[in-house]
């Protein structure tokens, strides 16, 4: 199937407001970003408002490290020609309308949070999009996942230790998943190491 030529990506994200907690600390600085091996700090939000209050001086930054996850979320997310398919993965009120351009109607996960990161010594940031699931039959209940399965522990909000990868481009998803095809790729990954849920909290 052809990618489609156009999507409403605000639709794309989980409207929701996250619950009120301690402020977090996210120093930008890019000394502040150790690097061991090809790993480095990132923060985890619900959006661009969120974001933008744990670093008051890079709202623009945040507006587009936002649209970039979504712009990601789009284009490499799990889609399903089912609702009941998604949902079955990710639970009720969660999964969004993805029109392809051949006229068909796809199912998708909505992002429900974005990874935020500085790039070691450069001004610039990099996102991810995370997804997660209320659904208890799915190996991603209660946890973040990334468009390809990988988690990233507790569905909370805070500083995280990624991997370099974790901000590199994916494949265009261009067909649809099975019925619980999404659980299947995270099990699979957590069974031979794969997955990824380092996690430091700073909430």
């Amino acid at each position: 199937m052809k990618r489609t030529k156009s999507i409403n990506l605000e639709r794309m994200r989980k409207v929701s407001k996250y619950s009120p907690v301690k402020p977090l600390t996210l120093v930008v600085a890019a000394s502040s970003l150790v690097a061991c091996g090809d790993s480095r700090e990132a923060a985890i939000y619900s959006n661009v408002e969120h974001c933008s209050q744990d670093n008051p001086s890079l709202t623009q930054e945040c507006k587009a490290a936002y649209q970039d996850a979504l712009a990601k979320s789009s284009k490499s997310g799990p889609k399903y020609t089912s609702k009941s398919s998604c949902v079955e993965e990710f639970g009720e009120n969660n999964c969004t309308v993805y029109h392809a351009s051949n006229g068909n109607n796809w199912f998708m996960p909505a992002m429900a949070g974005f990874m935020f990161s500085q790039v070691i010594g450069r001004n610039h940031y990099d996102s991810a999009p995370l997804y997660t699931s209320y659904s208890r039959r799915s190996p991603v209940y209660g946890q973040w996942s990334t468009v390809d399965g990988d988690l990233y522990g507790k569905r909370k909000y805070g500083n995280v230790r990624v991997g370099n990868n974790a901000f590199k481009s994916k494949p265009a998803v261009v067909k649809t998943m099975s019925r619980g095809g999404f659980g299947s790729t995270v099990s699979a990954k957590s069974s031979w190491g794969g997955s990824s849920s380092k996690s430091g909290w700073g909430g």
